[in-house]
């Protein structure tokens, strides 16, 4: 049996041992991302190597709290008692990676799942090819392959492992193969997480900061070239500024990527020629406002502004790329209509300066997660949960969620032998008159 399960010590000496070699190879990982889909540097770091690094920290530093059996109140139906919850991990676990983040997407939760005593095995993305050869080296000099086993290849590796019997499955990535999966585990009733995504709505209000929102939605949009989970996939903006906004969008979209941003050492490339395609032709059927060409031998696709209809090609599935679509509405109706036309979102984000009309907002759909004035920022706080609902996924993780997600919370009772209560035991005779008057207060 591996000594994950069972040894704390030894899970923290792991974590801390990944932590270096991810140090080292730092500079290796930059150029792999670079190589596979020209990941700028600095998304390269702040996205993928330092965000994992900070999780690992953290992990570190708080895995012996969060391990600890935890005492809780007990019920008077039991007394005396002492009555505990206990964390113990699922055993195999299944990692499924997805291309767009190919490093922290698979760091992030196999750090979590070593945290909780599992042992793994990790299938990265046939997508990114080098920062799969990096993920596997690294991963072979920390670990036994008993512990975590890296198992490259495409879709035919990951439908053998599905085959297997896992004891957990985790999965980030599209909503249909999200579905082979969870069918897959069913099989077993094996539980899953999984992380897809959706069409993301971005309310903005006439009374928003028009420069600050485009500011923002520019950069939550586009960063990673759009191909990111909780990106603003579509913009439902209020008509009295709709002229202003989009002007708005064109001078943060020049000032963060230059007059061609295919020139710009900050703007990543289209995973595969594939993908490049397929935005290619949801660009047509919209009137293009800002961008909306490309060149495929490159992979490159210019961040582009769309004025859809409903029927647009566009706004008919998660974009997953460079491409933004503005709506004008009048009526706040309008918005209910758009957001009802999908299932529930991954992300949702609205900007205006009534906090409260955005909160009723907030609590009248249903989503993942969410920001009010500004987008993405709720994924970076480790003590908020990450995770959809509906088809946008089942399950959360991140920090302390990720550690419970890849545990088994077992619940323990303890009786001593002293003070048992005879009410329980048969023979029942007039009992059950006093038992419901007692159920009824607790």
């Amino acid at each position: 049996m591996s000594r994950l399960r069972d040894d704390i010590d030894y899970r923290l000496e792991r974590l801390k041992a990944l932590y270096n070699a991810i140090e080292v190879r730092e500079e290796a990982i930059v150029a792999a991302l670079h190589t596979d889909f020209k990941k700028p540097r600095f998304e390269a770091i702040a996205t993928e190597t330092a965000y994992v690094l900070s999780d690992i920290k953290n992990t570190i530093r708080q895995l012996k709290s969060w391990s600890r059996p935890k005492r809780v109140w007990p019920s008077l139906l039991n007394f005396p008692s002492v009555e505990s919850i206990h964390y113990e991990p699922y055993g195999k676990v299944l990692i499924i990676a997805p291309w767009n983040y190919p490093f922290q997407l698979a760091l992030a939760p196999l750090t979590a799942a070593i945290a909780a005593g599992n042992t793994a095995v990790l299938k990265p993305s046939e997508l990114t090819p080098s920062v799969s050869a990096v993920l596997s080296e690294l991963i072979s000099t920390v670990f036994t392959p008993e512990e975590v086993l890296v198992k490259e290849g495409g879709p035919e590796i990951a439908q053998e492992l599905l085959q297997e019997r896992w004891d957990y499955i985790f999965f980030t990535g599209s909503v249909a193969v999200g579905k082979i999966v969870a069918s897959a585990a069913a099989k077993h009733l094996t539980p899953v997480t999984l992380e897809l995504g959706g069409k993301n709505p971005c309310i903005v209000a006439a009374d928003t900061d028009i420069k600050l929102t485009a500011k923002r939605i520019v950069w939550g949009k586009f960063l990673n070239a759009g191909q990111t989970c909780i990106a603003p996939d579509y913009v439902l903006v209020h008509a009295s500024i709709y002229e202003s906004l989009v002007s708005a969008l064109k001078v943060e979209i020049e000032a963060a990527y230059g007059k061609d941003p295919e020139l710009s050492p900050d703007y990543a490339r289209i995973i595969s020629d594939k993908h490049w395609v397929r935005l290619e032709a949801m660009s047509q059927p919209g009137k293009v406002l800002y961008g909306g060409t490309g060149q495929r031998d490159q992979r490159y696709w210019a961040p582009t502004l769309i004025a859809p209809d409903q029927k647009s090609a566009v706004m008919q599935e998660e974009i997953f790329g460079p491409i933004l679509p503005l709506v004008p509405f009048s009526e706040e109706k309008e918005i209910t209509e758009w957001i009802q036309l999908y299932e529930k979102p991954l992300a949702f984000y609205v900007f205006t300066k009534n906090i409260r009309w955005a909160k009723q907002l907030m609590r009248q759909h249903g989503f993942g997660g969410g920001c009010i004035n500004d987008t993405i920022l709720h994924f970076n706080n480790k003590r908020l949960p990450f995770g959809g609902i509906g088809h946008s996924g089942m399950g959360a993780y991140h920090g302390q969620w990720g550690f419970e997600t890849f545990s088994h919370r077992k619940a323990i009772v303890y009786k001593p032998f002293w003070g048992d209560i005879p009410l329980r035991y048969a023979p029942y005779l007039s009992k059950i008159n006093f038992v419901k008057k007692i159920m009824k207060l607790f």
